[in-house]
């Protein structure tokens, strides 16, 4: 029998790989403008940093990304939020499906950042370290890294890529403008909330700033980013009191009113119920940490 072979077509090929960083950056970091002639994948693990490139200028939050085009200039800054862990991979790309991710930052869902992971275990198995100097213009291969581990990276990030445009690029084409401009106007709240979030923040207010209704706000937000508004605030809250427990030599009335809350007695529930302590417990623990 003559059987008829059918040769795979490859939209998405990535045919060189540059670099693969993990960066855990200063809040007041800041880097000069550079360009280079491949594509980068810039990730915000946790924290924020503030982006300035020829196609996006705005602040990527905790699990946000972009992608620059080669030959784009681009620079990053601490937002003095708070210090960020950055991912940083360089790779060499020619389609043009990827074109969009530069100026349009979006969210990884949990499988896409599980690939993400994956390629930076690949990456760390083919690369040595270090991986977090900046401006590393050659990156030496691991002698003895496992066998197919070079081609898995290649594979691990074209599936990555592949799975982004689907979802982010290919599936909005019929109505990309509005949904764009509806996921901007998720992250716009998110962004304010972080700014703001020792205030009483009230679901009205949310929607006359930023144009829209309790039923769009609260469903959308809950999608993007997996709680409402109210607790994402404490969240932010908790997570800030925490910092002015370990850097500052203060009470924990004088936090509680800080961070925005009227009792202190109702923060220190709060506290316990999402760490499993009270915050002077909290306290006694770190102290307890640092003196051993």
């Amino acid at each position: 029998m003559d059987f008829k072979l059918q040769k795979f077509e490859i939209p998405m090929e990535v045919t060189s790989f540059a670099n693969v960083h993990y960066f855990e950056f200063t809040k007041e970091f800041h880097s000069k403008e550079n360009s280079h002639d491949f594509c980068e994948i810039l990730y915000v693990d946790s924290g924020q940093i503030e982006v300035r490139s020829e196609f996006f200028k705005g602040i990527l939050c905790e699990n946000e990304l972009i992608i620059h085009r080669p030959g784009e200039k681009h620079s990053l800054k601490g937002s003095g939020a708070e210090a960020p862990n950055v991912i940083i991979i360089g790779f060499e790309c020619k389609s043009d499906k990827l074109v969009p991710l530069a100026s349009m930052p979006v969210s990884l869902s949990p499988e896409l950042k599980k690939m993400l992971s994956r390629i930076m275990q690949e990456g760390m198995s083919v690369f040595e370290p270090p991986y977090d100097i900046p401006n590393t213009v050659y990156m030496k291969k691991r002698s003895d890294y496992a066998f197919g581990a070079d081609q898995l990276l290649k594979v691990s990030l074209e599936t990555f890529l592949i799975s982004l445009v689907r979802e982010f690029v290919v599936s909005r084409q019929d109505n990309e403008f509005e949904k764009a401009i509806a996921v901007r106007n998720i992250e716009s709240i998110y962004r304010y909330i972080a700014e703001h979030y020792t205030e009483k923040i009230y679901l009205n207010t949310l929607c006359f700033i930023f144009g829209t209704n309790k039923t769009s706000l609260c469903r959308d937000f809950k999608k993007a980013y997996g709680k409402t508004v109210f607790e994402c605030v404490q969240d932010m809250r908790i997570k800030a009191a925490k910092r002015m427990i370990r850097n500052e030599d203060v009470s924990i009335t004088e936090i509680s009113e800080r961070i925005g809350f009227d009792s202190v007695h109702y923060f220190s529930r709060l506290f316990k119920k999402s760490t499993g302590v009270s915050p002077s417990e909290y306290a006694r623990t770190i102290k307890s940490k640092l003196s051993l």
